[in-house]
């Protein structure tokens, strides 16, 4: 298939790769990542790319929204593993859609992009489209332009989110890449005061990176009840069974017994989800948060302060 790999809103254009459903299936990320020397494909003006998405008949679509570093792309590979879902993995559209809010075009690249997601030609009971932490910030423009989609939005507590960050090594790269963006929408809504980037430490940083995406996902799910449900992923991990459940039937799919032993039955949770080939499980996890307990507590302690200064529950 032809697989609209990245939007070009400059130039008004897209970029189509040759991409067939096992290779959607196996990619952590639909980013750079999965280029090769032996890609193929080309840029369509958006004209034409349009002119190749049908109006229907369409695929149950359904999204993965999430704060970030909490299980989003485990969850995503459970749900492929029951064999009634496509995954499409922090599409780059998506990501460049995030940013766009005030191009004159947006509304009109959100409803093409839903109806291209919903039409992708694999036999399936529901895409679930992930989207990249960034794009959350989009999730009511996706779910008004789709209103018989639902969504899930993980999270976790913030000190696991602190631990979790402060032990990543590629962490500080993608705070300080987020940052300005994160602590501007804290301040539009109302979650916090403005906080000046070049004075919080590490863990500061990333206590505020979460309050900023914890209060997107509050006010998400106050605008949306019903249609998007929030999950811990802590919470998820000590039960997977009991609620990989109640996600399938959120979603509309089919949550017996049978098709929940499946999915657990994967290798899914023994593995790395953004990397398979890595071993990883609830317990090594747990074993790491720990390490970064000992390693970064100071820090730790500093962004829990910081959440109570500014009266956020944690």
């Amino acid at each position: 298939m032809l697989y609209p790999f990245k939007l070009d809103l400059t130039r008004g254009r897209v970029l189509r790769i040759e991409m067939d459903e096992a290779a959607l299936r196996a990619a952590s990320f639909l980013d750079d990542r999965i280029l090769t020397p032996s890609t193929r494909g080309g840029w369509v003006p958006l004209a034409g790319f349009e002119a190749t998405v049908p109006a229907g008949p369409n695929c149950p679509l359904h999204f993965i929204f999430h704060t970030g570093h909490v299980g989003s792309t485990l969850v995503s590979r459970l749900l492929d593993a029951t064999g009634r879902v496509l995954p499409l993995r922090e599409p780059l559209p998506l990501r460049t859609l995030a940013v766009a809010t005030g191009d004159a075009r947006f509304e009109g690249l959100v409803a093409l992009f839903i109806r291209h997601w919903r039409s992708v030609p694999v036999a399936t009971d529901a895409v679930i489209v992930k989207a990249t932490s960034s794009a959350a910030r989009i999730a009511p423009a996706l779910l008004d332009a789709a209103p018989e989609a639902r969504a899930i939005y993980l999270n976790v507590r913030a000190e696991p989110y602190l631990a979790t960050l402060l032990a990543g090594e590629n962490s500080w790269i993608d705070l300080r890449g987020h940052a300005p963006e994160r602590l501007q929408r804290l301040a539009a809504h109302g979650g916090a005061p403005p906080l000046p980037l070049e004075s919080l430490s590490p863990g500061e940083l990333v206590a505020a990176s979460w309050l900023a995406e914890t209060t997107t996902q509050r006010a998400v799910l106050a605008r949306y009840p019903g249609r998007v449900m929030a999950v811990d992923f802590d919470t998820f991990l000590a039960d997977p069974a009991g609620h990989l459940r109640p996600i399938l039937a959120h979603f509309g799919l089919r949550s017996d017994t049978t098709t929940v032993a499946t999915a657990l039955a994967s290798p899914v949770l023994t593995r790395y989800s953004k990397a398979p080939e890595h071993p990883y499980d609830p317990a090594l996890r747990a074993a790491v948060l720990d390490e970064a307990r000992r390693e970064h507590g100071t820090e730790i302690t500093k962004g829990l302060r910081l959440l109570e200064r500014l009266g956020a529950g944690a």
